[in-house]
């Protein structure tokens, strides 16, 4: 495009595959790229240090890639717009690129002071769809069969070379002492694209072979599960790749039983862009409950924690709860920022109904827990399994019936609560029975209520999943049943 310049801006999506911005801004005359480092991702109650270095690892590779295609990218600290008015007086580009992004409500926020900025500017904001996710989505019907065609287009054209701006310059990304940070103090996996694929690869060769049977314990997860779900976060690997790779992997695999696995792994591909598709319709779902008929019924659902629920989320937090599987999972998730699908449904219900915690403050906690936090898939597995969506199944795990179930021989809790058995080991910091009892005729007597069925069908209409009418991958073997997604436990390690 003669005269006209692009401006690439890079959020969560680091890499330089099936990237429909960079793929845009090889039309235009000079093009830059552009990754910001905001205050007000830094100071939100979701962000840790991890989350900054992962960050920091991955655009360090970014940044090296594209230098190699003479695509300078520019790093900025500070709020948008002011970087944005700041690098537009320094250098006029006509138009803003960059992908759509579903996140917390402050970079909601932040998007339309863009818009904003842009429109007053005379810059042209393009932003360009990167999963499935459907903006200003009108209705659910049909949302699966849209999502497939988005996952079976052709993918970004891969840039070749860029005209590159001149007189810009990529700059060295801060470091987190510069940023203000402390270390992280978790060993953080291999970052970047490259990492992603090899992650990818890995899993498709022969890793996932076990997959169905592996993914729901704490022990055998760690190796048998994807472990993509930090790339699709941080966007060094796109779903339509992993979507097109696993499928083109299915066709070719000879091996039927690895097949089977994979067939089970694609089919949950669709649910992780579902529910933060629930975000993105509805972005006040991060701090206020779907179903307004639970509203102030749990401690800190609109009012100050007391301090006997302080003390429970505290020690829930910490791993202390006396309940060693629930203590096991969260001294785990705390030393490696990963958990299980699972065990992450484990840790929310108990929070939930045993101690009868509000969801809000107990996912702050686990968010910046996660390395692979996703605010659309956060969010709407908190309510989900704290039973305030007014939709889906009350599921209450029993810590001690998971650790039958999947650590049968005292293995994993004997590796992160080495004291169990011991008097050094606290006392359970409620009483089971009692808890649940509460807990259950609590819900299940508000659900009965006419306005709680109102409100339900409302919200179902709205966010509810449809029947998608979608093809299986791939053939079944004879007589098996179709893998079914029951939306038990979407946190993102279920998927990965």
């Amino acid at each position: 495009m003669s005269s006209a310049r692009a401006l690439v801006w890079f959020k969560r999506d680091l890499r330089l595959f099936d990237h429909a911005p960079l793929a845009q801004a090889m039309q235009f005359e000079s093009a830059a790229g552009l990754l910001v480092i905001e205050p007000e991702w830094l100071h939100s109650p979701e962000c840790d240090p991890q989350h900054v270095a992962f960050y920091l690892a991955c655009a360090a590779e970014l940044q090296a890639k594209l230098a190699a295609l003479g695509l300078p990218l520019l790093v900025r600290t500070g709020s948008m717009p002011a970087v944005l008015q700041a690098l537009h007086q320094q250098w006029r580009f006509t138009h803003l690129l960059s992908h759509e992004e579903t996140g917390p409500l402050w970079s909601y926020r932040r998007d339309q002071e863009v818009a904003r900025w842009s429109t007053s500017a005379s810059v042209q904001w393009l932003e360009l769809p990167q999963n499935g996710v459907v903006r200003r989505l009108r209705s659910r019907d049909g949302w699966a069969r849209r999502w497939l065609q988005r996952m079976n287009a052709p993918t970004a054209a891969e840039p070749t070379g860029f005209k590159g701006a001149a007189g810009l310059q990529a700059e060295a990304l801060p470091s987190l002492r510069e940023l203000g940070l402390s270390t992280s103090g978790r060993q953080l996996p291999a970052a970047g694209e490259g990492a992603a694929w090899h992650t990818l690869d890995d899993f498709l060769a022969e890793r996932a072979r076990p997959y169905r049977q592996a993914l729901s314990s704490p022990l055998t997860a760690p190796h048998s599960c994807s472990r993509l779900s930090v790339h699709l976060a941080f966007g060094t690997l796109s779903m339509r790749s992993v979507h097109q790779t696993t499928e083109a992997r299915i066709a070719g695999c000879g091996d039927r039983e690895l097949a089977w696995a994979l067939r089970s792994f694609a089919s949950r591909l669709r649910w992780h862009c579902h529910f933060m598709q629930k975000l993105e319709d509805e972005p006040s779902m991060e701090c206020h409950n779907l179903a307004k008929s639970v509203n102030g019924l749990r401690a800190g659902d609109g009012t100050p924690l007391d301090a006997v629920h302080t003390e429970r989320l505290q020690a829930w937090c910490e791993g202390r709860t006396g309940y060693p599987m629930v203590d096991a999972c969260m001294r785990q998730l705390r030393a490696t920022g990963w958990l299980n699908f699972r065990m992450r449904a484990m840790l929310v219900s108990f929070a939930a109904y045993h101690l009868w915690l509000h969801w809000r403050e107990p996912g702050l906690f686990l968010a910046r827990q996660f390395l692979d936090f996703e605010p659309g898939i956060h969010w709407s597995q908190m309510q989900m399994q704290s039973g305030t969506t007014g939709i889906n199944t009350l599921r209450i795990y029993s810590p001690a019936k998971q650790a039958r179930d999947h650590d049968p021989e005292g293995r994993y809790v004997a590796q992160w609560v080495p004291e169990f058995g011991s008097s050094a080991y606290p006392q359970p910091i409620v009483d089971e029975v009692s808890a649940l009892r509460h807990a259950k005729e609590t819900l299940y007597g508000l659900r009965n209520s006419p306005q709680a069925q109102q409100q339900a069908q409302a919200l179902q209409d709205k966010h509810g999943s449809r029947k998608s009418g979608l093809p299986q991958t791939g053939r079944r073997r004879a007589g098996a049943p179709a893998p079914q997604p029951s939306g038990q436990a979407r946190l993102q390690g279920e998927l990965f």
